[in-house]
Parts: structure tokens; sequence; C-alpha cells
């Protein structure tokens, strides 16, 4: 049996992550929170975590699935989307590796590169860049397009946007095209068993193929 290590378990993407886990005999599950889910399973154990103070003894598994992210408005600056995006990320990335974690799987978006004038797409390349450089043996980078799934609070412009992906989505490159969260999700466990080592990175074309 597996351990799984979940960043951003509370997200559109960890919550389907964590009950696709959960569904799969394979895997114990831990999930680093800063409130309690309300899930019970005897394979999941919750970890109310300050990233401010990482314990490092929690920051232990076989597996790491990373879908920590949030958005300037919610953050509220830049600076505080980048401690989250960025520097949360990688610091775990780093502490899980040096604790023995050989496969490491990133939600990064589509557009991320770190050369680019938007600062959204810039955080995402530079995180991407700094994972691929601490050595895991397997690193899986998911740069899905918009995200469709139920949220507890939706963003501005969602709706319409994701009403515009669905409706036209036959005129849409299927790279750009909306995806849903579970389907997100699925793809990172069945890509984390394929034993593939390397850096692998899934846009949405082929995220929704899996």
């Amino acid at each position: 049996m597996k351990n799984a290590l979940i960043l951003g378990g509370t997200g559109l993407i960890g919550q389907q992550l964590i009950d696709l886990l959960l569904q799969d005999n394979n895997y114990l599950v831990i999930a680093l929170v800063r409130k309690t889910l309300p899930i019970e399973n005897e394979r999941l154990t919750q970890v109310i975590f300050d990233y401010e103070n990482p314990n490092n003894e929690v920051i232990i598994a076989d597996e790491v699935f990373c879908c920590l992210g949030t958005t300037i408005k919610v953050a509220g600056s830049q600076k505080a989307f980048y401690k989250v995006d960025f520097e949360y990320a990688y610091d775990i990335a780093k502490r899980a590796y040096s604790n023995g974690a050989k496969k490491f799987a990133l939600v990064s978006s589509l557009g991320a590169n770190k050369q680019s004038s938007l600062f959204y797409n810039k955080t995402k390349g530079k995180i991407e860049e700094a994972i691929t450089n601490i050595g895991y043996e397997t690193l899986l980078i998911f740069r899905p397009s918009l995200l469709l799934g139920n949220r507890s609070s939706h963003r501005a412009g969602e709706k319409i946007a994701q009403s515009i992906f669905t409706n036209l989505s036959f005129l849409i490159p299927k790279k750009y095209q909306a995806i849903q969260a579970k389907q997100v999700a699925k793809a990172m466990i069945t890509s984390m068993n394929l034993k593939e080592r390397g850096i692998h990175i899934l846009e949405s074309d082929k995220i929704a193929a899996i």
C-alpha cells in the first residue's frame, strides 16, 4: 500500500483527488489541511498544517499530489499569491523529497511560462522549473485549461467563461477546451501508476485523453 500526500485538498481538484484515492484500496491518504474536511475514512489522515511553520515529520509519502493554488484576488496581493503558489509548494516539495518521496504531481496552469509578462503565468512557470530541479524520479506537471466543477464560491466571470467554453467547445482547439476537475484528478492518479520516470507535462488535451 502506498502513502499519498495531498496539498490543497480543499480545492476543486484536491477534493476530487482525495475522493478518488479513497476509492483505491492501494492508497493511504495524508491530507495537509488548514481545517478538517468533512470526510471520515479509515485510510484518510488529516493533518492540521501551518505552512508558515511546517512540521517536517508529517511530510512523508511515496507520492505527493500538489493542488495548492489561489488567485491574486483571493490572496489579496501578488506577494500573497506568490507565497501560496510558489513558496509553499516549493518548500513542501523539497521537504518531501528529502524525506524519501520519489514521485510528485503538480497542478500548474495552461500558459505557464517563467518568461511570461503575466504574473500568474510567470509564477506557474517558475514553480514548474523549481520543482523540476529538485530531482524527483518522476515529475508530472498538469496544465489544465478552465476547470469545470462545483466550487464553494465562484470567481468573477467564471460562470460566463464556463458557459462559453462549454457551449462553444466545438470551435475551441482541444488544448484550450475546459475540463472537469474530476478528469484532472483521475489523470493524476492514472499517470502516477504508469511507473514512468522523468518529467512529463500534460496539457488539457492529453489530460482529457487519459
